[in-house]
């Protein structure tokens, strides 16, 4: 069995059995639960099972990832004990070990050096590498803080005492012991919490680096996306996160849905935290300028623009007379204009254009007889054929109006 699972992930060589058994046995018991209860989840404990699942989240969000992987803002020690508490319940492994994979991902994103290298695939970031052993190992990461953080050496020391006490004894025996509901306890505030809370993490590594827009940098596979923040406490908006990783916010804007971040405010407040670490405003409304400037010159490379000037041929005045003969040529800023293709489409009529062929036409498209909108603008410059040589009569008239529209299509092009 464990040939053909690795097979579907080349430099894997062999399966993490305590982990396979963590994620297939947990959602199982809740599965049977949901099967075997005929009255349901009882009300008292569905709400405690999801307070106990908000409070397996923030140990991730706010505590394993903001707090002890980026240090994005300083914990009080009571605060500190209730986020160790809370992501030792949702059993993703140590804070010690999870923040020094999350700094290799930061540090290594993308690469065959980054633990849940999303171009490895969904499945992969998802739950693959921590499922399988792999021949690539994590890059280095500056772990020294961590290393000397005697909480987490604490919490890494008893992990598997503790992930026992706070993600299956205590979700089962609190609502046994006030509600009378030990078996709703185990399946519902024990499996089913911890299924939902597993899998809403996981989205951090897989659904946030494939689902979303990049506003703020689209050279990496970070996203934002308002699903994935739902699913994970407000992580989604991991496009921004990945370029400001020391920042205490997922979500920059304050419409954005960020329970993590509204949680570390509130700590904040009534004196739990403080330094909370968020980035200039004026850089972050760089990145998002720079990503806007991009995208429109991606739009501005797949339009059609007229004929530079400098490949357009010079026509004298007794060629555009005669040529004028034969076909419709208007000329207007020292531009010679072919518009039969545009004559029967004139929203004043063809006998207006019909009736400025082979003549001087700039006083009347600049307001002599209709100030044209850009739109008129854009579409002249495309039936450019030509540039009339020596100007006209009115050379200085002309010479004026050629300024003018030079400086306005610099702005455009």
């Amino acid at each position: 069995m464990g040939l053909t699972l690795t097979k579907k992930f080349p430099g894997t060589k062999g399966v993490r059995w305590f982990n396979v058994a963590v994620l297939v046995i947990t959602p199982l018991i809740a599965l049977y639960g949901l099967y075997a209860s005929s009255d349901g989840i009882r009300r008292k404990t569905a709400i405690f099972a999801g307070l106990y699942y908000v409070f397996s989240m923030l140990g991730i969000t706010a505590g394993y990832h903001r707090l002890w992987s980026h240090r994005s803002y300083n914990a009080s020690l009571p605060l500190q004990f209730f986020l160790l508490a809370g992501g030792t319940s949702a059993v993703q492994g140590s804070c010690y070990w999870w923040a020094r994979a999350h700094r290799s991902h930061h540090r290594h994103t993308d690469t065959d050096l980054d633990p849940y290298n999303a171009n490895r695939g969904l499945l992969w970031t998802h739950i693959g590498w921590m499922i399988f052993k792999s021949e690539l190992r994590s890059g280095p990461a500056d772990v020294s803080d961590l290393r000397q953080d005697r909480l987490l050496q604490w919490q890494q020391k008893h992990y598997f005492l503790l992930l026992v006490i706070f993600g299956y004894v205590l979700p089962a025996v609190i609502p046994g012991l006030l509600f009378d509901d030990w078996l709703g306890g185990v399946y519902f505030s024990g499996a089913l919490r911890l299924t939902i809370a597993h899998h809403s993490t996981f989205c951090i590594n897989s659904i946030a680096h494939w689902l979303g827009t990049a506003p703020y940098d689209d050279v990496q596979t970070p996203r934002d996306h308002l699903l994935s923040a739902i699913l994970t406490m407000g992580e989604g908006y991991h496009n921004f996160h990945h370029q400001f990783p020391m920042d205490y916010r997922n979500a920059f804007l304050w419409y954005q849905y960020d329970p993590t971040k509204w949680f570390i405010a509130f700590c904040a407040k009534i004196g739990l935290a403080n330094h909370l670490r968020v980035f200039p405003s004026n850089e972050i409304s760089k990145g998002r300028l720079a990503m806007k400037l991009k995208q429109l010159k991606q739009v501005q490379d797949s339009l059609k623009w007229p004929t530079p000037v400098e490949k357009l041929p010079v026509v004298s005045w007794a060629t555009f007379q005669e040529e004028a003969k034969t076909k419709p040529l208007v000329l207007i800023s020292g531009f010679i204009h072919d518009v039969s293709a545009f004559v029967d489409q004139h929203p004043g009529g063809r006998h207006y254009l019909i009736g400025t062929t082979g003549k001087e036409a700039t006083a009347s498209f600049f307001g002599g007889v209709y100030t044209h909108s850009n739109a008129a603008h854009n579409l002249l410059s495309m039936l450019r054929v030509g540039i009339l040589d020596g100007g006209v009569e009115n050379s200085a008239d002309v010479t004026r109006s050629v300024q003018r529209l030079q400086i306005r299509e610099e702005k455009i092009y």
